[in-house]
């Protein structure tokens, strides 16, 4: 049996029972996709949709904002086939399910997952930095949605990401969705100690007259909950909805 096929399903219809109860984290043998963490329910991890989320970890980008710091390193705390028997389970009751992290598209074995979660029956929802546009491509046919983060200017990124020419995979990200037909978004973690009101404006409006049609702006706050750092004027945030189709501000 090929490594995709197992991945799909388990070997026998019996071997892995449906689990009505979401996995706890375990330790984890080697050889595991590197799914390090689980949201079993959100509404917000895809606008309009009800997800459950999984949580790749590894990213090769030290973000001075990042807001899962755990999930930088590479490491599993799921076992696949017990999350593809609790989503088994979810049919009927979860719209999707999106794979962020970390960096998902660090997973090699990302195709693999994705396809597994289309054949129960979900779309699938990637949210991504856009750091290999390589295995975007690879994963584009299986997507149904995208959250691509944009940072900042080009000449902005590495000062954020901690890593040289990082701004170039994400602009090649970037016209790959400009280019397909997957409906997407992008966003931008804001605060202005890095990254002035006029400054996100000429982004925005760079990405406006790209193609981009849906960008939403996250306040960036200390932790989840949490007071944002600064709030967006309400020109700022008239000009923003005025470029966009869709225009959000969390």
């Amino acid at each position: 049996m090929s490594a995709a096929s197992s991945t799909n399903r388990p070997a026998r219809a019996d071997a892995i029972p449906i689990r009505l109860v979401a996995p706890a984290p375990a330790v984890v043998g080697a050889g595991e996709p590197a799914v390090a963490g689980l949201v079993p329910f959100s509404s917000v991890d895809w606008p309009g949709r009800l997800s459950a989320v999984l949580f790749i970890g590894g990213c090769p980008w030290r973000c001075r904002y990042c807001h899962n710091p755990h999930l930088q390193t590479r490491h599993a705390a799921y076992r696949w086939a017990e999350l593809y028997g609790w989503l088994e389970s979810r049919r009927g009751l979860l719209d999707a399910v999106v794979f962020s992290g970390g960096e998902p598209l660090s997973e090699s074995r990302l195709p693999e997952l994705m396809a597994a979660v289309k054949s129960l029956g979900f779309q699938v929802g990637l949210h991504s930095a856009g750091i290999y546009p390589g295995r975007l491509a690879t994963v584009l046919p299986l997507l149904d949605w995208v959250g691509l983060d944009i940072k900042a200017r080009a000449d902005g990124y590495d000062a954020l990401t901690g890593r040289s020419r990082s701004y170039w995979p994400a602009a090649v990200s970037l016209e790959m969705l400009l280019a397909s037909d997957c409906a997407f978004e992008c966003r931008t973690t804001w605060d202005p100690e890095w990254l002035s009101e006029t400054e996100l404006l000429e982004l925005a409006r760079e990405l406006a007259e790209r193609g981009v049609r849906h960008y939403a702006v996250q306040a960036r706050r200390s932790s989840p909950g949490a007071v944002p750092a600064a709030c967006l004027s309400d020109d700022t945030l008239d000009l923003l909805r005025e470029w966009f189709d869709g225009f959000d501000y969390r």
